[in-house]
C-alpha cells in the first residue's frame, strides 16, 4: 500500500493543474473579451503617449 501513498500527491497535483488549465481556457474570450481588450489598448496608448512626451521633452 506504500505505492498508493506515493502516487497520491502527484495524481492530486495533476488533477488540480488540469482543472486550472481548463478554467483558464474557458475564461478566454466570451462577453468580457471586448472590455478587456479595450482596457489593454487604453493602457498601451497611455504609455506610448507618455514615452513620446518624455522623448520630446514636454
Amino acid at each position: 500500500m506504500d505505492y498508493v501513498a506515493a502516487l497520491t500527491p502527484p495524481v492530486v497535483m495533476a488533477v488540480a493543474f488540469t482543472a486550472l488549465i481548463v478554467t483558464i481556457v474557458k475564461s478566454q474570450g466570451g462577453p468580457n473579451k471586448a472590455k478587456e481588450d479595450a482596457a489593454v489598448d487604453a493602457l498601451i496608448a497611455r504609455s506610448e503617449t507618455a514615452s513620446e512626451s518624455k522623448a520630446h521633452g514636454v
